[in-house]
């Protein structure tokens, strides 16, 4: 069954063009089927030399590219988002944040839309901060949780308080979890992933320019997130589930850990370990595109 990206948005079909901005892309002047309508992965996380790399190493994955080839930015005209593709993997970095990833996200959606894509799979890539994991430990989440542990997304929308569901796809998440036993090259687990506003205060740290509690209230507070079932903690996947599920797109969210957040706040892991971590979710998301696509 082809499943088309569902628009919560009556007015787009007035228009008569729509300019993507924050991409530098418009259907008044872009082809869209054409240029991505053979859509099927959409690889998402917040650097744009990540994004970048993790498109390199598609492409040479699964037999697309040539060894130092280099892939334009389809959204060379803005200097806000990157975009790169290969085949049908689309690689998209959204910045940091709620705020960064939701403006992108409404962009790409309504692309994949105007594009005419069917059956598309998003997976957004990046790091986080672990509770009670090994550093490097790659976290599949089931659901995206508040600061307050509970799954959903609230946002004040004409003065009025929206909270939309969190919830990602149970059947994608086993499937990936199926394909880092098959890697064999590093701890994964499923588990929540607590979605919050900042990196310092939000995430209970101690390290930043204000700190207004004491290291026991910020253990206990950890220690309730892992109870709850948290594992881990970033600052963009409760946005992403509610957006994709609310545009029926079948979505989930892999992120390696920098540190154990019950054992310090500094990322203080040498600068080559980081960028292996970072490579774990790449070879996951990499390895279950194979796999989808009959290349394993």
């Amino acid at each position: 069954r082809e499943n088309f990206i569902h628009l919560c948005n009556p007015h787009l079909e007035k228009m008569k063009e729509d300019i993507l901005y924050h991409f530098a892309l418009g259907t008044g002047t872009h082809d869209f089927p054409a240029l991505f309508g053979d859509v099927k992965f959409v690889c998402v996380g917040g650097s744009p030399s990540r994004m970048k790399a993790f498109i390199a190493y598609i492409a040479e994955e699964l037999g697309l590219g040539s060894p130092g080839c280099d892939y334009p930015n389809i959204c060379a005209g803005t200097d806000r988002y990157a975009m790169y593709k290969v085949g049908p993997v689309l690689s998209v970095s959204h910045g940091m944040g709620i705020p960064s990833i939701s403006i992108m996200l409404h962009e790409l959606i309504k692309l994949l839309y105007h594009a005419k894509c069917s059956n598309i799979i998003i997976i957004r890539i990046g790091t986080s901060g672990g509770i009670g994991l090994e550093p490097g430990s790659v976290v599949i989440t089931r659901q995206s949780v508040d600061a307050t542990f509970k799954p959903q997304f609230e946002q004040v929308i004409l003065g009025k308080t929206v909270i939309r569901s969190t919830n990602l796809d149970e059947q994608l998440a086993k499937e990936l979890m199926q394909c880092s036993k098959e890697i064999g090259q590093f701890n994964t687990v499923i588990g929540n992933t607590m979605c919050t506003l900042d990196f310092y205060e939000g995430q209970g740290r101690l390290d930043g320019a204000i700190c207004l509690y004491n290291e026991d209230e910020k253990l206990q507070y950890l220690k309730e997130a892992y109870d709850s079932g948290v594992r881990n903690i970033e600052m963009e996947s409760s946005v992403f589930a509610a957006m994709c599920n609310l545009s029926d797109v079948k979505a989930a969210v892999v992120c390696v850990t920098l540190l154990n957040r019950l054992e310090g706040d500094q990322i203080s892991s040498s600068h080559d370990v980081l960028v292996e971590y970072q490579q774990r979710p790449q070879k996951l998301v990499g390895y279950f595109i194979k796999k989808t696509l009959g290349k394993v």
